[in-house]
This record gives C-alpha cells, structure tokens and sequence, in this order.
C-alpha cells in the first residue's frame, strides 16, 4: 500500500479540488491510501455525500491555513498546525508514510521539505521538475523550475541526472534525451557556468546528453530533459504556459468575430477541444520536488480535482519505482560534492 498525504489548503480551489482530486486517485489506485490534512470538520463536509473506500482514507487535523504572502521561515516556525507544516511534519516522522502533494505556497513547501525532511544521500540541492507536453505528444520535463535561482555546474549536471531518471522510470522514457538550456547550439554559448555544465554533461555516462536548447525549441519534441537554473527554468515555463492561454484566448475571440467563423469552428469541434485539452496544464499534474528524501510533489495554487489527481499518481508513480535510491545510487558514483 502506498500512504500518500495531501495538504488540503491553500490552493484556489481548496478543500474542494484537493478531497475530490483525492477521491479520484483512490478509485483509480487500488493500492493508494491518503491522508487528508486540514480543518477536520471542514473536509468532512466536503466528503459528505460522496462514495468512496473509507478504510483507504484518513483525515488529520489541522485547522491553520498558510498565506502565500507569510515569510517561509515565519510558518516554518509559528504554524506548526497548518495543513502543509503538519503533512511534513507526518512525512518526516512516519516511515509508512511515502510521499505528500500540496497546492499551497511554494516557498514554505521548499522551505519546509529541505529543513524537516532533507535530501537524497549525495544530493546537493532539491530541484523542481514540472512536466510539459510536445508537439509530437511526448512530455519534456524541465528542471530546474524555481527552488534554485543561483547554480554551479555541479548543480546542473545533478538535476539531469535526477530528472532523466524521473522521465524514464515513472513516464516509461528509454534513454531520455537531455539538453542544457542555453542561448545558443553551439557548444562555446553562454557563460562560463553553462560552458563548464556543457562539458560536465558531455561527460556523463548515465545521461543522454544532445548538447544546447534555445527556449523556442522547447515543445519541438526533440528533447525529454531541459536542464536549467531556476530563474531561467521559471520563465520558460510561466512564458510557455502563459502564450498557450492567450493563444486560446484569441482563437476563441477571432471564432465569434464573424459568422463563417463560428460554422468553420463547429465543424471543427472536436479537434478545438483536443487541442484545449492539450495545451490544459491542468491534465499534466504538478512540479516534483527532486532530490528530497521522500517524495514531494508541488502542484499549481490554481490546480482543480483532476490537476489534484495527476499530483497524487505522479508521486505514486514515484514510490512504485523506488526513484530516490536509484538518484542516489548514480549521484554517489561522483566524488565532488557541494554542500
């Protein structure tokens, strides 16, 4: 059985999204349990009514909720009964706990999960990986997305490694291809870090490394693993996500500016709603926090039940797998390490 908790408050559909997204994972897992924390009373309202298997699910009190404007080190400190603080604190303390899933404020989970919970054995720095699709219909996975704004090559070469296996063990990607995010092919591109991170790469026999990506090559289908620092990380993939929503936008406001419009449009309804579908962050889960010593997946503030679900299956996927001792069995095999 594998006993995943989710943080039930403090994304913008919470606890709604949260408990159904859970529900939804254990009709499709029948090996999942989960661990519901939150305002007791509250969750259960939001459970009433609603068919499920209650021997797989539980619920632990805990009645704060984080702001997203509280300082990390502030709720780390003085909210110990928030929904997030209490499902690390579980995390941390329980070993039949595996993994957590929370749609809360980004820097308090990080904050949290590095200073309660810790690293893999060899890990310098936990990184973010979020999960994109391809124009092709693959997935790119790109790491990292926002824990780690300042880098060393060291840094990058870890996260390729963390995130290469991730794409191969829980999305079935055989030798995954890796490239550095960078402003230019070219192998001499970019500053001395992305030069030094492009030999450090090319060096590494665990990974399929295909050398430099511009970020306008990032959904072309060519590469499964983006290696980046988290502020460039960040951008491409907020840019990324953004352009597709304002592209959806405007195709649905160029479709009802005419009449012939509006005729093409409904002959074409089905492959408008595929493509929606498609360019929907919400059908592709969250960020999964690499490198920590369990597992912890950060899904979008503004994630509803079916974004919740993909959450909980990629940390089950995660679990099935046993990716943390096989990051650290790879990470070990290098001696220099930064900490």
């Amino acid at each position: 059985m594998i006993h995943i908790l989710i943080d039930c408050f403090g994304g913008d559909h919470s606890p709604k999204a949260n408990v159904d997204g859970a529900l939804m994972a254990l009709d499709k897992l029948p090996d999942l349990y989960v661990i519901l924390t939150g305002d007791e009373a509250t969750l259960q309202n939001a459970l009433k009514g609603k068919a499920y298997d209650a021997a797989r699910l539980e619920i632990v009190h805990a009645p704060e909720v984080i702001g997203c404007d509280e300082r990390p080190i502030d709720v780390i400190r003085l909210k110990k009964e928030s929904s997030m603080i209490k499902a690390v604190r579980l995390l941390r303390d329980r070993d039949d706990l595996n993994a957590m899933v929370s749609t809360g404020s980004t820097g308090a989970l990080v904050a949290a999960a590095l200073t309660r919970i810790g690293r893999v054995k060899g890990v310098i720095r936990p990184a973010f990986c979020p999960i994109l699709p391809t124009m092709d219909g693959g997935l790119v996975g790109i790491c990292d997305s926002g824990a780690n704004v300042e880098v060393t090559p060291e840094h990058l070469r870890q996260f390729a490694i963390m995130a290469s296996l991730y794409m191969e063990q829980v999305y079935g990607i055989a030798t995954p291809r890796v490239a550095l995010l960078n402003v230019g092919k070219e192998a001499e591109k970019g500053d001395e870090i992305r030069q030094k991170a492009y030999i450090l790469l090319s060096e590494t026999p665990e990974i399929n490394f295909v050398g430099n990506m511009e970020s306008r090559d990032l959904l072309s289908g060519r590469y499964d693993v983006v290696v980046c620092d988290g502020f460039s990380g960040n951008v491409l993939v907020k840019t990324t996500e953004g352009t597709a929503l304002e592209l959806l936008k405007k195709l649905k406001k160029d479709i009802y500016s005419r009449g012939i419009y509006k005729l093409g449009a409904l002959l074409m309804k089905r492959m408008f709603a595929e493509e929606k579908a498609f360019m929907n962050y919400q059908n592709y889960g969250g960020s999964v926090l690499l490198g920590t010593s369990k597992t912890v997946v950060k899904g979008h503030g503004s994630s509803k039940a079916v974004a919740v679900e993909k959450c909980i299956e990629q940390a089950y996927r995660m679990e099935v797998s046993a990716l943390s001792s096989k990051m650290e069995e790879i990470i070990m095999r290098y001696e220099h390490y930064e900490y």
